[in-house]
């Protein structure tokens, strides 16, 4: 739920600490957010993962995520891991990686777990679901110094597949924008843990939708308890 910095206070959002309430009740493993709301947002239960990098699509670089925490910052605030965003293929792709590896040093200075959002996004890439960008992204993040990679999903399990095998670290699916339907949102988790995939770390398809705790229920059966598609969709609906 890092958003906020930057798209703005989107739906979901505006209120951190009912959405928050509604994650933990939905039985998150952790949330995901930036150092000034993890200071004043009550999240007992889940653990915490402090964004470190930010920009905003108000200016003229978004695509350049720079350094806005450090790692004793983040502890601190009582961080469990950090996380940093990397666009691989941006014009500014040399001072992320420079950031990355600094990062990841001094994580293993303090023990911190650190997880890599590697997106493949630039002037060269037709897509960010394309599975040789999502692969070569991905390589990166764990080559540097990532404990786990997030990275977009490829769009099938056999496309997926090859991004898991090629990276050596744990690898994570972001939700991306708001899908249309809920089956959708559960067959991709579904696909990318049959792929390969170690979990998931989804956005707007959570904390925007109408019933954030039974979607997070739904999701949190099919990670940790291997639900199939017809189990998670009868957990989300109320019928078990």
């Amino acid at each position: 739920m890092d958003h906020g910095v930057s798209v703005g206070p989107v739906k979901g959002l505006e209120n951190m600490s009912r959405t928050i309430k509604q994650l933990i009740d939905g039985d998150v493993d952790a949330v995901l957010m930036h150092k000034g709301l993890a200071k004043r947002v009550d999240f007992r239960g889940p653990g915490l993962i402090v964004h470190v990098s930010a920009s905003t699509t108000l200016g003229n670089k978004s695509l350049l995520k720079v350094p806005v925490c450090t790692v004793e910052e983040a502890i601190r605030i009582g961080a469990d891991a950090v996380s940093a965003h990397i666009n691989v293929g941006a014009d500014d792709e040399d001072k992320m990686l420079r950031e990355l590896g600094e990062l990841a040093n001094q994580c293993d200075k303090f023990g911190m777990p650190l997880l890599a959002m590697m997106y493949p996004r630039g002037p060269k890439i037709k897509s960010e679901h394309d599975a040789e960008a999502v692969a070569h992204a991905s390589r990166i993040g764990a080559e540097l110094g990532a404990d786990i990679v997030k990275t977009p999903y490829t769009g099938n399990p056999d496309t997926f597949r090859a991004v898991t095998r090629a990276v050596p670290v744990p690898v994570v699916i972001a939700g991306g924008p708001k899908m249309s339907s809920d089956r959708e949102v559960l067959e991709m988790a579904k696909q990318s843990l049959d792929a390969g995939g170690a979990g998931l770390s989804f956005g707007r398809n959570i904390f925007q939708h109408n019933n954030p705790t039974a979607i997070a229920k739904a999701l949190e059966a099919i990670v940790h308890h291997e639900a199939s598609l017809d189990e998670a969709t009868s957990i989300l609906e109320g019928r078990v």
